[in-house]
């Protein structure tokens, strides 16, 4: 057997008690020396994850809940409700004034006020509103005009007849225009109808007097402006 020297052997036996030159170890049973960690905590790391809520993020109490304002209901429009205008009646032109500076009843120069639908004058003659009368609308404005009749006598035989129209004024009649018949030309009916009034009335034919009746006349008028025009008759036998 090859014998190992000594000296080998006293080699070997320093280089396992250092370690052969490396770094001086520790004992056995030492506690390892540990640093300050430079990697971040499971705490900061959690806390950098969740960030404070900030004011605007805070929910709001139930005092502040019942104080914050509510959204505005929205608004209603209402449709304004439409306008009724007071209805004109045949009883009306009973206290009518009959006649205007503009338009002037058988040539007197203002008007004439009826009292229970008549009216004296100074000079002797007598007007007396007839009862046929129409109501209906005849200028468009959506309120029902009268058409009415009247006669005049001055104390003669004569008697002049006159259809007229009163403009619906809140429910109050106001003289618009006339139309004069002749005379002794009775009225028998009047009617307000597509803006046009129909009067049907007697005359006679020229061959006739005065007192002698003969034509049953259904006369169509249209108002414009202050005039009544008639725009069409038809005539029919009469006999009394």
């Amino acid at each position: 057997m090859r014998r190992i020297p000594l000296s080998l052997t006293s080699l070997a036996l320093v280089c396992l008690l250092t370690a052969c030159g490396g770094e001086q170890g520790t004992t056995d049973g030492a506690a390892p020396t540990v640093g300050p960690s430079t990697e971040p905590s499971t705490a900061s790391v959690l806390n950098a994850a969740t960030p404070e809520p900030t004011p605007t993020d805070v929910e709001p109490t139930p005092q502040q809940k019942k104080s914050a304002p509510g959204t505005a209901p929205a608004a209603t429009t209402t449709a304004p409700a439409p306008v009724v205008k007071a209805p004109l009646t045949c009883a009306h032109l009973a206290g009518a004034k009959l006649g205007s500076s503009k338009t002037p009843y058988n040539g007197y120069p203002d008007y004439l006020p009826l009292t229970e639908g008549q009216w004296s004058g100074e000079d002797g003659a007598t007007v007396t509103l007839q009862k046929p009368c129409g109501i209906g609308d005849l200028d468009g404005d959506g309120a029902d005009d009268a058409v009415g009749v009247v006669s005049i006598n001055s104390g003669g035989s004569g008697t002049f007849y006159t259809v007229a129209v009163w403009r619906n004024s809140g429910g109050l009649p106001v003289f618009r225009a006339l139309t004069d018949l002749g005379d002794r030309t009775p009225v028998v009916s009047v009617s307000v109808a597509g803006r046009r009034a129909t009067v049907v009335w007697l005359t006679r034919s020229p061959s006739r007097g005065m007192a002698e009746l003969d034509i049953k006349r259904t006369s169509v008028y249209k108002l414009a402006g202050s005039t009544l025009t008639e725009v069409s008759h038809t005539d029919a036998p009469y006999n009394p």
